[in-house]
């Protein structure tokens, strides 16, 4: 699979991926558990963002585990060199999502139910207009299940071949601007036409996945989470991944021009 074609790829099962699992989950217990993460908890309790929320070093240990390694990583460093990796994201789904998330307006919520809120990671919206612009620079995304779920509890949602179309409308939208300052630049309405256009012409695919297995996106590629459906299953913990997602060294201008 060409993975800069598609814009993501999935790993197969993991020995050394699912034994940093087996660390990893019991931290990510308690990060749902402390008060001080309630903020996270939103969609009427069906969500956790659980940002920064697993307590892990720049490598990736936790707990007790090794540093965080194995083909998806070896993979990424091929691709794109070492990062210091955040606290990880804790992203858990529970039964019944997506009820209203807090502060959304009902358009709102029904492009959440009806087009899985797909977005691209990093422009997040600010302001009573909600404009957006590039301020977290992500260098690529990566998934690591948690916890064992049907395939079709809420799983990753992406749209294959979607990050090459959003680059390139990204790059056009920054290009007259200083490699300095594209941090600044407004691309909500660049952002919001191209969506339109990867809707109408990418390829929608459920990505589920368990522990031991992975997957990494493109950071341009637009993805989201699907439904919970009737039927669908998964253990107390929810549907619950780990996310990294380092930002680039270069910033913005790296965000573009890398590939």
């Amino acid at each position: 699979m060409d993975f800069h074609e598609r814009g993501w790829v999935k790993f197969p099962y993991d020995p050394v991926l699912a034994d940093w699992v087996r660390h990893a989950l019991p931290q990510a217990r308690a990060s749902v558990a402390d008060p001080a993460h309630a903020q996270w908890v939103d969609c009427e309790g069906t969500w956790f963002i659980g940002v920064d929320a697993l307590d892990n070093d720049a490598q990736g240990r936790v707990g007790q585990s090794d540093i965080l390694s194995g083909q998806a990583m070896g993979f990424i460093v091929e691709q794109y060199g070492t990062l210091p990796l955040h606290k990880g994201q804790v992203s858990i789904i529970y039964p019944g999502y997506p009820k209203p998330r807090r502060g959304e307006n009902e358009a709102a919520a029904r492009y959440r139910r009806n087009r899985d809120a797909a977005h691209v990671d990093g422009l997040r919206p600010t302001g009573p207009d909600r404009r957006r612009r590039v301020d977290e620079p992500h260098a690529w995304i990566l998934g690591i299940p948690l916890t064992d779920a049907s395939a079709d509890a809420s799983p990753m949602v992406l749209w294959e071949g979607s990050h090459k179309i959003l680059r390139t409308a990204f790059a056009e939208g920054l290009m007259d601007h200083p490699r300095d300052r594209l941090h600044e630049v407004d691309i909500t309405d660049i952002y919001q036409t191209t969506r339109r256009e990867v809707f109408d012409t990418c390829p929608r695919i459920e990505l589920p996945a368990k522990p031991g297995e992975a997957y990494l996106l493109h950071r341009h590629c637009l993805h989201g989470v699907a439904p919970w459906p009737d039927g669908a299953n998964a253990g107390p913990d929810g549907r619950m991944i780990a996310y990294f997602r380092p930002e680039c060294a270069g910033g913005v201008a790296e965000w573009i021009e890398s590939p």
